[in-house]
């Protein structure tokens, strides 16, 4: 704790003026200090992945690959340590936790595999319409780039940040969540472990202020950024200032849309988990349920009896479904929407409330017939909430799934499965599930449209970020 950045290689004190409290949320209480970085130390960070950028761009694929690869087994190799990280700072149920290790060790491993490639993708020759010339494409490393990632899916988001810009030939400076500042430092331990060379990647942390100085520094190629869409604004002015690419993985008001034809059981699983997986803070999160006429009647009642049977408490000393929210901010946000659910007279049919003990805990709360200019219907609350809506026709829930600022998943849950398919191609969003809980894999891309975002992370697409496009033509008389 007392030198928590990675900065060129070394491990070094903060020295800003802030300071971080890591809590626990399950207790409310911190159990680790840290100092922030300066913003002279994001300077210096900034100017180690300049320095280091000639040499690892040019740095074999294989041999990046070979880091990546690394990286990935020692995360596997932490995978007690972290996993217990992430319950205790995050409070994620342990299966939660499990699968956030397992993602990112599937991710070095995906981009490791990608890098191997990349030497055959090189020159490769355009056929051009015009005799007498010829030319080949060449895709190259982007340059510095500035990665910001926040503190619901912590390991997970950085994962898909720092692997594909390292098999790209991107050198980086991270900048962690100040709620979770701790487990991104595994992969400053892990660098050093692996003799990444100095300033191929750099770790700085702290607030606001140190995130700020990193979205304007002039020293970067490019940013991206994982957030709230209030920052991702923010971060967006900082680009267009100095006219470089970003890519933004913003909010979400995300709906699951369920016809009648949809088996009750199977349908209450998708929807729980689209609702109180990470205790709903998620951006992905199914918040807006649209429901059938001809099975709502039978499936509401259940659905809020399951929704108030969850066992919510602390993953590290009793078998969970749900754990707290992650932060007292949050936690208080909730408890904001929660009142105005009750000013607009809501139909609450379980929870509804702040659970009174200690830690930061929220019923899992369901919301029936709510208007849709109704506060909780259209915006994100990022907790255990869920709005639900009745619907006539097909043609009804694609409208309704579709009036949103956001543009980020779905579910669709039918038996039809050529209607399941009509109405996936229908949804204005970047991600569809069909009958199934929100799985993600590394080789399918990531992001959304409107104001969920800029770009795509993961599969192919995510390496391509963090990849720049040189044509060369010549003359051939």
């Amino acid at each position: 704790m007392n030198t928590p950045h990675y900065i060129a290689g070394h491990w070094v004190a903060g020295e800003g003026s802030d300071t971080l409290n890591v809590f626990d949320p399950c207790l409310a209480q911190p159990f680790a200090e840290l100092h922030a970085a300066s913003t002279a130390q994001v300077d210096q960070a900034v100017a180690a992945a300049r320095q280091a950028l000639g040499g690892w761009k040019t740095t074999a694929p294989t041999e990046r690959a070979r880091y990546l690869r690394g990286f990935a087994d020692a995360i596997a190799a932490r995978r007690d340590t972290l996993i217990e990280l992430q319950m205790r700072n995050n409070g994620k149920p342990r299966h939660e936790a499990e699968v956030d290790l397992d993602d990112a060790v599937a991710t070095f491993s995906y981009y490791a595999d990608l890098a191997e490639g990349l030497a055959e993708r090189q020159n490769r020759p355009v056929t051009l319409a015009a005799p007498g010339f010829s030319s080949h494409t060449r895709l190259e490393a982007i340059g510095v780039v500035g990665l910001i990632v926040p503190w619901n899916f912590p390991l997970v988001t950085s994962a898909w940040k720092i692997a594909p810009a390292l098999a790209a030939g991107c050198t980086l400076v991270l900048k962690p969540s100040e709620v979770t500042p701790l487990i991104e430092l595994a992969y400053g331990e892990i660098a050093s472990e692996l003799g990444l060379p100095a300033g191929v990647l750099n770790i700085v942390g702290g607030k606001a202020q140190v995130g700020a100085a990193l979205s304007a520094h002039p020293g970067l190629d490019k940013l991206s950024f994982t957030g709230s869409n209030a920052v991702g604004s923010r971060v967006m002015h900082s680009a267009a200032d100095h006219c470089r690419p970003l890519t933004l993985e913003l909010g979400g008001k995300s709906a699951i849309i369920v016809f009648d034809d949809c088996d009750i059981d199977q349908a209450i699983e998708w929807i729980i988990a689209g609702i109180c997986w990470n205790a709903g803070q998620m951006c992905s999160a199914t918040s807006r349920l649209l429901v059938q006429d001809g099975i709502a009647d039978a499936l509401l009642p259940r659905l809020a009896d399951a929704m108030q049977a969850l066992r919510v408490g602390n993953p590290l000393g009793e078998e969970v479904d749900m754990g707290p929210l992650s932060s007292e901010a949050q936690w208080r946000k909730v408890g904001e929407y929660l009142a105005i659910g009750q000013q607009e007279q809501l139909n609450c049919l379980a929870g509804g409330a702040l659970l009174e003990r200690q830690g930061w805990f929220v019923a899992p709360t369901l919301y029936t017939d709510v208007p849709t200019d109704s506060r909780l219907w259209n915006e994100e609350i990022f907790g255990p909430v869920l709005c639900a809506r009745r619907f006539a026709s097909e043609d009804e829930a694609i409208a309704l799934a579709n009036d949103s600022r956001f543009g980020l998943v779905a579910t669709v849950a039918s038996a039809d499965l050529q209607r399941a398919e009509r109405v996936a191609q229908a949804l204005e969003v970047g991600h569809v599930w069909i009958n199934s809980v929100q799985a993600v894999f590394v080789e399918t891309s990531w992001g959304g449209g409107k104001g969920s975002g800029i770009g795509r992370e993961l599969g192919p697409w995510g390496l391509a970020a963090y990849q720049s496009v040189k044509h060369v033509t010549r003359c051939l008389g």
